[in-house]
Parts: structure tokens; sequence; C-alpha cells
């Protein structure tokens, strides 16, 4: 049990920083698309290919016309991420501390 509660540990952590490290791809994405560098566009393309799959559903939900022609959809991705990291992930880090605890007590 202390193998897989470790493991649980690991995995949330993971998945927190990869989760961290997604919010700061899509922050550069917003402000790249402010400003254009013709010497930046290979990394723009790239960081469009990374992000859009994850933001086309919520643009089809909140679409830039509706809203002044201001997309916040990159505003609302990061919100759905940062309840994710910290609904779901950290409910599985407290589980694996949990049965940390239940098995020190074991003992």
């Amino acid at each position: 049990m202390i193998l897989f509660a470790n493991f649980l540990i690991a995995i949330a952590g993971i998945i927190h920083v990869v989760l961290n490290i997604y919010i700061y791809i899509i922050i550069i994405r917003a402000i790249l698309t402010w400003v254009r560098v013709p010497s930046l566009y290979p990394v723009a393309v790239f960081l469009y290919k990374l992000t859009e799959p994850v933001m086309r559903p919520f643009r089809r939900l909140v679409p830039p016309n509706k809203v002044g022609g201001i997309d916040i959809t990159p505003i609302i991705v990061i919100l759905v991420i940062l309840f994710v990291d910290s609904f779901l992930v950290e409910s599985v880090a407290v589980y694996a501390r949990q049965l940390l605890r239940e098995h020190a007590l074991q003992f």
C-alpha cells in the first residue's frame, strides 16, 4: 500500500507541474497574439498547435464575437486548469497521504 500511495503522490506532483507549465504556455500564446514578431512565427505556430485542441471546445461555447471581439478563451481555460489542479490533483494527493497515515497507524 505504501508503494501505491507514493505512486499516487508522484503522479499528482507530475500532473501539477504539467498543468502549471501548460498555463504558462497559454499565457505566452495570448501575449504572442497581441504582438506580431516575424522572428517568433515558428514559436507561435508551435504554441498554437499545442493549445488549440484544448481551447477550441471552449471557443465554441464562448465565441469571441459574442464578447465584443475579445477572446476570453485563454482565461476560461486557465480557470478550468486551476480547478482541475485544485480539486482533482489535490484530492489524489490527499487520498495518498491518508493511505500512508493509515498504514503508519497499523504498525
